[in-house]
């Protein structure tokens, strides 16, 4: 009795000890399954086609979830911190995603191997902490750029202006034959200062090191090259269109390709939107700097791709960043991205659709830079657009919003 008992002991634990390891068994077999944030919703094809050959090579699924635009920041930092965020997402260039990453959320990168030696400087920067530590994979670079409707240029013997003086001239003659010359608005509130104020800013101020002055204080936001470009905004928004209080960024591409406005000032990620209008023979032109001054461009290094700390697959999820990070992966992940988004990796594939390729042509021979305010001085964000907002409605002036965005600046770097 005593031996039929120890087995039937020994097969009751024996049974015990299978039942426990049978859901770790489940879990071990089944395959890892990771999700992305991000704030590009238009953008879940491109992607989810990336995602599935990633999948093929690695047997690892990543499922794209993108977050309306203009409420991913907030959306992502509420995920975060309730601990339901991402196991990978788009980190925001500069000051809003290092705030991420000092918060703990996102993971430091320093053990990547290649990250430091495959990208460039400048693209780097866009995600270095104050600590020296990457917390983002660089993933694209976007520009602003002014389209227009060459079709319409031709027609009327118009010329792409190579001065912003020419610029307004043209802009009088479009207005003159009744077109609108720009299909730009403020009721979006955030494209007047990205798109159009920033765009315009490398033309003024010069590059990152004439930057790098206005971050430590050494020049002022009211000096003669900012009042200058304020000056020259305030004389572009009286060619935008009547009721331009109420036209939002998305109502740009219909203007434009439904023949109401001639130019419309926007970002390199616009392009596809006007594969729609079939009859739209769209052209780009770099918004021109005024006489006299170097030319600019505002090359914007807006996309990394980050790691959530809090994952419950930190090994896949560290693989999928270094894999990123390598020639390979950078430049396949680039062959998924829409047009008008730009790979940073040193020596990227050449670029196959042509209207990328002339867009990114505009930057050559002219100074680079990221938006201005990103890195050191992005908390003066909503009182740049409340200004540049009132000078468009002819409620305030350029001096003044010179003298408002100095006592800004002194206020956010401490001074």
């Amino acid at each position: 009795m005593r031996k039929f008992t120890s087995k039937f002991t020994a097969l009751l634990l024996a049974g015990m000890l299978l039942l426990g390891l049978l859901p770790l068994m489940a879990q071990a077999a089944e395959p890892v399954k990771l999700t992305m944030g991000s704030w590009r919703s238009d953008d879940v094809a491109q992607v989810s086609e990336l995602m599935a050959k990633y999948k093929e090579m690695t047997g690892v699924e990543i499922v794209f979830e993108p977050t309306v635009p203009n409420q991913y920041n907030p959306t992502l930092e509420l995920q975060l911190k309730n601990g339901t965020g991402p196991d990978l997402m788009y980190a925001r260039s500069y000051a809003v995603g290092q705030k991420l990453y000092e918060a703990g959320y996102f993971m430091p990168l320093d053990d990547v191997a290649g990250l430091e030696a495959n990208f460039p400087a400048a693209a780097l920067d866009g995600w270095r902490a104050a600590d020296g530590k990457m917390f983002a994979v660089p993933y694209a670079a976007v520009s602003q750029i002014t389209y227009y409707n060459k079709g319409m240029f031709a027609e009327n013997g118009w010329e792409v202006p190579k001065t912003f003086e020419e610029l307004l001239t043209l802009a009088q003659a479009i207005k003159d034959k009744g077109i609108e010359p720009f299909a730009n608005g403020i009721a979006s509130d955030w494209d007047i200062l990205e798109c159009v104020f920033l765009g315009m800013l490398p033309n003024y101020v010069g590059g990152i090191d004439e930057r790098a002055k206005y971050e430590a204080g050494e020049k002022k936001m009211n000096d003669e090259a900012f009042l200058k470009a304020l000056t020259d905004y305030a004389a572009l928004t009286k060619f935008f269109p009547d009721g331009f209080e109420s036209i939002g960024n998305e109502d740009g591409p219909a203007l434009l390709g439904l023949g109401r406005a001639a130019m419309f000032i926007d970002g390199s990620w616009t392009v596809g939107m006007f594969n729609e209008y079939e009859d739209l023979d769209v052209g780009y032109f770099a918004i021109p700097a005024p006489e006299g001054n170097t030319p600019g461009l505002c090359f914007h290094t807006d996309m990394g791709i980050a790691g959530n700390t809090a994952t419950k697959h930190p090994e896949e999820v560290k693989a999928f960043l270094s894999w990123l990070a390598t020639p390979e992966g950078a430049n396949t992940a680039a062959s998924y991205l829409p047009g008008g988004f730009y790979p940073m990796i040193n020596n990227p594939a050449e670029l196959t659709d042509e209207k990328a390729k002339e867009i990114q042509a505009l930057g050559e021979g002219k100074v680079l830079d990221s938006r201005f305010i990103w890195s050191k001085l992005v908390d003066m964000y909503t009182v740049m657009v409340d200004q540049l907002n009132l000078i468009a409605r002819g409620e305030t002036t350029p001096e003044a919003a010179a003298e408002v965005f100095a006592a800004e600046q002194a206020k956010a770097l401490g001074q």
